[in-house]
């Protein structure tokens, strides 16, 4: 045969007590103690992979505020429908959130939470009967007060955080819109004409859906031109928003400001391609850091947004 087995009594060896690990006791994770502190429970978490990159996000939020920089939101709707509306007032009362953007349709379920207090109908059972999105308040409403807001030169995010904030709506401090007008916090919507329910009513106007879409855009973008050494946090959208921060990015950039040096996170069920790209890669290229965490909303938000508050002190 041409092939013998090889003979490896002549192998070269080394001490184990010599190599360079890359698992250590140093990283192990510690039992929970009944009774423990938060911090203490983020402290026992193993040093590896996701455990790591949380505790990094949670050292770079705090370190951005105290810094001085910011800590942007961006978002698509799905944090409001799982909850977490009181979680992200609550870091905007605490200066940790200093700006929020999102889709369109986070802005209409942020308003029907402010006016009834629930929201997110069931499509399937509607969709056949054409009642879809016909919700009268909804429509009537949010149409009226963008269009209003516009026409004294806002932008939509805050023509509608105005006017809920104005308005005797019962739950209208439950608002994360609202919450922004009152904390003077930039908030922006960046829509995609017929992609929210409201766009289907009669007094959608579209000249003002996109003026005001167009205002907040260029709002964003000033925000991200001012993203060195602070943090961008996508939060649970998977298209809009990477894209609309892509954009915003590039132009700052364009126009001269220095944006290289920040940390970027995307929180999603999965990891798509757009915030992959858009979010993680792309922008922090070269002096940048960017950290996937992977998990379903409503635990992985408030659990970050409470080891936050944890560092703050």
């Amino acid at each position: 045969m041409k092939y013998r087995p090889l003979d490896v009594a002549a192998l070269r060896t080394y001490s184990l007590k010599d190599r360079e690990s890359i698992v250590s006791l140093a990283h192990w994770g510690t039992p929970h103690r009944r009774g423990a502190s938060l911090r203490d429970f983020a402290g026992s978490l193993p040093d590896f992979l996701a455990a790591r990159d949380l505790k990094t996000v949670v050292q770079a939020v705090p370190a951005a505020r105290k810094a001085g920089r910011p800590v942007v939101l961006g978002m698509g709707a799905h944090p409001i429908k799982v909850g977490l509306s009181r979680v992200i007032i609550d870091l905007m009362r605490r200066g940790i959130i200093t700006a929020l953007a999102t889709n369109g349709a986070a802005l209409v379920h942020d308003f029907e939470i402010a006016l009834v207090g629930k929201t997110s109908e069931d499509v399937a059972s509607e969709l056949p009967t054409g009642d879809f999105g016909m919700a009268r308040e909804t429509g009537q409403i949010l149409n009226t007060a963008i269009s209003q807001g516009v026409q004294r030169g806002l932008g939509m995010g805050q023509a509608v955080g105005e006017y809920i904030h104005a308005s005797s709506l019962p739950y209208r401090e439950e608002s994360l819109f609202r919450e922004a007008f009152r904390s003077e916090i930039p908030a922006t919507v960046h829509v995609a004409v017929g992609s929210d329910i409201i766009h289907m009513h009669p007094e959608a106007d579209g000249a003002s859906i996109g003026e005001g879409s167009m205002r907040d855009f260029r709002l964003f973008s000033s925000v991200i031109a001012d993203l060195d050494g602070g943090v961008y946090i996508n939060l649970g959208s998977a298209v809009i928003m990477p894209e609309v921060f892509m954009k915003a990015l590039s132009v700052a950039r364009n126009l001269g400001h220095r944006v290289q040096e920040f940390t970027t996170v995307n929180m999603d069920f999965i990891q798509h391609y757009r915030p992959r790209e858009n979010v993680l890669r792309r922008p922090t290229l070269g002096k940048g850091q960017a950290f996937a965490i992977t998990g379903h909303h409503e635990i992985m938000f408030p659990l970050l947004a409470a080891l936050v508050i944890e560092g703050m002190d």
